[in-house]
């Protein structure tokens, strides 16, 4: 089983940057032992005008067997026969899919120290499989790539024996692709297409499959116009894990699609609105409360979980206690629009190395979510229908479980009090629904008490004695961390005794 990777380079940008992006040496010879086989990574030419890594997997078809505990794909008598002999250690599979994650895991995450710059950058890329099963033919594979910006998808159809041309073509093609692309896309799309082509998996599939589909898919799966086959094959024909799959990434699209400004996209009544009363825009007062608690909870690295256009981020990022940020959104405009926003593309490397934006869904788990001291829900959860909260609570309290949750959300009690909102209606067209005080607290204190945390309140603007604060902020604090006031939280409970 074998693909290569190559590229092209000058003098002043050699090719043999392509090492620093893989994170293997193309002096050495290395080989990596997976649950299936072993895998050498080597390099056939290095030079500054030329770079190719190969990867080779050399898989045992009987540690293959023995792994499965002897189950094969069917129960025909021949069927033992065809666990031992078969293409398993000659066709690109979910085999190869999976050693590449596992060899080329930070290049797959788009993460080199080194060469951040050329990582972030599309590459002129040269890729090859020589023996790629293709359920669908040459012309699935072209329906497959063609559509991901690669200039050149060949698909050659393998004889079933060249000594017999009338025997006709095998299900097998000879791949190469070539354009330019970011290295960590190329490497994304390879990890989900390859198990498709083969429609067929070699482990069992289980639910965070899902999650590792939307991640490989970031950026491309989401308007992919063969995106229902993609999703089928690759989750195997699991009707329900596919369903999911396809809601979460219709929400990517639908993100991604939304041609509204977004300097007016605050989740909020528009801050232009009845500005003499209010000369501080009500989302600069939360996001100063925000700063408040997270300060006075001693945290340095932050989730700011549904991140939007990069506002918290920025000033998150104005202060150095905080070491590590990460801003996860399921919109890839939005995240798009965030980085435009920090200027990450001219930004230095260590304040760069401190903030990371990532697609994602805040209804999945994703352990690259946990271990963090703060994470942040701002005006998030009104715009999920209310069935898919518990989804969401698991995901971050449950799972995750940062030893801080702030979650802001506004107050439909203060409705009444903005002039330009109609009566009964809802600040945000996308709003799915606004909780009253009682409303909200009711919700977070059940949370608590489910996952371990105590909770308080704070109001965040004017707090009207008849309908209380415009927004509303909870702070979750788990119970086997102490939480710190802040000297604004001690100076209002000064105020208030």
């Amino acid at each position: 089983m074998f693909l290569t990777i190559g590229t092209t380079g000058t003098p002043e940008r050699p090719a043999t940057d392509l090492g620093f992006l893989l994170h293997k040496h193309p002096d050495k010879a290395q080989v990596f032992s997976t649950s299936h086989g072993s895998a050498h990574v080597f390099y056939p030419e290095a030079s500054a005008e030329r770079c190719t890594a190969a990867l080779l997997l050399e898989v045992d078809p009987v540690a293959l067997v023995r792994r499965g505990k002897g189950k094969g794909r069917g129960g025909a008598p021949d069927a033992a026969l065809a666990q031992y002999v078969n293409d398993r250690p000659y066709a690109a599979s979910s085999l190869l899919s999976v050693a590449l994650a596992a060899v080329f895991k930070s290049a797959l995450g788009g993460v080199c120290r080194a060469l951040p710059e050329r990582a972030g950058s599309p590459l002129p890329l040269r890729i090859e499989v020589p023996a790629l099963p293709a359920r669908g033919g040459a012309e699935l594979v072209h329906k497959l790539f063609a559509p991901l910006g690669w200039e050149r998808v060949d698909a050659t159809a393998v004889p079933l024996d060249e000594e017999f041309p009338a025997w006709g073509d095998s299900r097998y093609v000879r791949l190469v692709l070539e354009g330019e692309l970011r290295l960590a896309d190329a490497l994304r799309q390879l990890y989900v297409l390859l198990p498709v082509l083969d429609d067929a998996k070699h482990y069992w599939v289980a639910p965070d499959e899902v999650d590792k589909l939307l991640r490989a898919g970031e950026g491309w799966l989401a308007d992919h116009p063969e995106r229902p086959l993609i999703t089928r094959r690759y989750l195997s024909h699991r009707w329900g894990l596919t369903r999911r799959a396809d809601q979460a990434l219709e929400l990517v699209r639908l993100a991604e699609a939304d041609d509204l400004d977004v300097d007016s996209l605050d989740n909020a009544v528009d801050e232009s609105a009845d500005t003499e009363e209010k000369p501080v825009p009500l989302a600069a007062q939360r996001r100063a409360a925000i700063l408040d608690a997270l300060r006075g909870a001693g945290a340095s690295r932050v989730l700011d979980l549904g991140c939007g256009q990069g506002q918290l981020v920025q000033e998150l990022l104005k202060d150095v206690r905080f070491t590590e940020i990460v801003g996860v959104d399921v919109s890839m405009r939005a995240l798009t629009i965030a980085s435009r926003r920090l200027k990450l593309d001219r930004m230095g490397e260590r304040q760069a190395g401190r903030v990371t934006l990532r697609q994602g869904s805040l209804t999945y788990t994703d352990k690259r979510l946990t271990g963090y001291d703060a994470a942040v829900l701002s005006e998030v959860i009104e715009h999920l229908d209310l069935d898919r909260l518990p989804a969401l609570e698991y995901a971050v309290f449950g799972a995750a479980r940062p030893g801080t949750v702030l979650v802001t959300t506004p107050n439909v009690e203060y409705n009444v009090r903005w002039e330009t909102l109609p009566a009964g209606h809802v600040r945000h067209g996308d709003h799915r629904f606004e909780w009253t005080r009682a409303e909200f607290r009711d919700w977070a204190g059940q949370v608590a008490e489910r996952h371990g945390y105590t909770v308080r309140y704070a109001p965040v603007g004017p707090d009207d004695p008849e309908v209380g604060p415009p927004t509303q902020l909870a702070v979750f604090t788990r119970a086997d961390t102490t939480p710190t006031t802040t000297k604004t939280e001690k100076k209002k409970e000064a105020e208030a005794a």
